[in-house]
């Protein structure tokens, strides 16, 4: 008896022993490969306790390797501490934010359209998100003098442009060049893959997104000339192109905004207020906070708005230019930006917003009236956690006209076309479906 002890607990020693020389081993080769990581046995000891007593904040900071988990993780932690989105955003050195912080909230949404957890260049584009094949396009788009340099939305856009370009003229398309397949489109994924990209902070459901329910919303104007019908502001008014004057308010995207206001004021009529307020001259942080008073005020005081547009410009890796050539001008892509009030699992109770389906059903028709008379202008519709000031109008748009590699003159170009789907739309000139 005392023999199969003795042999039991030498058996137990070689195991422990050998288990502690493959986990240094391990250790030793995990240093060599990857400096910056952390050793397995600090993972080790790591995830043994924040698993058994922080699970969700542990999963936060795995790397690539635990992705999957991680992601199932993420999203619980956002659905119970929506707060943590500034943590996670913010990078690994900055200061982890408190759930009752609520400031931290607000700054994070002050500055962060330009964090993307999606590239463009990993989106997949099919017919239904009317990226055509090119000989199809390119038939189509003739019959309308317009060709469709970009294929896909921020592919780099070739050198050769037309001498002529600068005397080239916008004329409004008068018929679609492509008709959506709506009864294709009935499935969630369906219409998530063919319309938007959904950052990995939030989750849309098809309890927000059903093409049906998003293009039976009225989104036409009421209201009469007589008093101002539109707002167009800017969050982030020091957005510059890349030629723009410092200091030269006409040649950032204000300049831009009041372009779009005169084309929709002289060309289709409509009674726009442009507010040109800065709210991030001083810093991007709470940005959406400080404008938030402002704006609440100015709708206050004209009842009859009813759209509210939020212009700004994007940003993108310098090598990737938003840029098409539509009639023989280079012009600027844009994007319709959303903000969902909620985190990969939840709603964030604080920011509330009465209106979510209404905006996501502007957006949403927007786009569909882009893609059918401009194909390749617009990009995806992106789907973000916060709420954006959003929730002061139904008929709320956040538009990324261009990025900062963009000339003025692009991202002026791009409002001609904008305008003329805004009074599709607004009109009910040319039903969606």
């Amino acid at each position: 008896m005392d023999m199969k002890k003795k042999l039991l607990k030498i058996i137990i020693i070689a195991l422990v022993t050998l288990s502690v020389v493959f986990i240094l081993l391990e250790i030793m080769g995990t240093q060599r490969e990857q400096e910056n990581k952390e050793s397995v046995l600090s993972r080790w000891v790591q995830n043994m306790i924040m698993g058994t007593y922080l699970p969700a904040i542990s999963m936060v900071n795995q790397g690539t390797e635990g992705k999957i988990t991680s992601d199932i993780y993420d999203q619980w932690l956002l659905a119970e501490y929506p707060v943590f989105l500034y943590s996670m955003e913010a990078g690994e050195n900055e200061e982890t934010a408190a759930e009752s912080d609520y400031a931290r909230l607000l700054m994070m949404e002050g500055s962060d359209e330009d964090r993307k957890s999606i590239a463009e260049d990993d989106l997949e584009y099919d017919e239904n998100a009317m990226h055509l094949e090119q000989s199809l396009a390119d038939a189509m788009l003739a019959e309308n003098g317009m060709y469709l340099e970009n294929q896909a939305a921020g592919q780099e856009v070739q050198e050769e442009q037309p001498e002529d370009i600068a005397e080239a003229e916008f004329t409004p398309v008068q018929d679609k060049s492509y008709s959506y397949k709506w009864d294709e489109l009935q499935d969630y994924e369906a219409l998530v893959k063919a319309f938007y990209a959904v950052d990995s902070t939030t989750r849309a459901g098809d309890e927000l997104l059903q093409a049906d329910e998003l293009l039976s919303k009225d989104m036409r104007i009421q209201g009469s000339a007589d008093e101002p019908q539109i707002l167009i502001y800017h969050t982030h008014s020091q957005e510059a192109f890349a030629d723009s004057a410092a200091g030269d308010e006409n040649m950032s995207i204000v300049g831009v905004g009041e372009y779009l206001a005169t084309i929709l004021r002289e060309k289709y009529g409509y009674n726009v207020m442009h507010h040109t307020a800065s709210y991030d001259k001083e810093s991007r942080d709470y940005a959406y906070n400080n404008s938030l008073p402002e704006i609440e005020k100015l709708l206050a005081e004209n009842p009859s708005i009813e759209v509210v547009i939020d212009l700004h410009r994007d940003a993108m890796p310098e090598e990737k230019r938003l840029v098409m050539n539509l009639q023989g001008r280079p012009t600027a892509q844009f994007m319709f930006f959303n903000g969902l009030s909620r985190t990969a699992k939840g709603e964030i109770e604080y920011l509330e917003n009465p209106y979510l389906e209404d905006n996501l059903a502007f957006s949403f028709q927007m786009q569909v009236a882009c893609n059918e008379y401009y194909p390749g202008l617009a990009r995806r519709v992106y789907l973000k956690a916060y709420r954006y000031n959003m929730h002061l109008c139904p008929k709320t748009l956040l538009i990324e006209l261009g990025a900062q590699n963009n000339t003025v003159e692009e991202a002026m170009n791009a409002c001609d076309p904008l305008a003329h789907v805004l009074n599709l739309v607004l009109s009910g000139a040319e039903p969606v479906r």
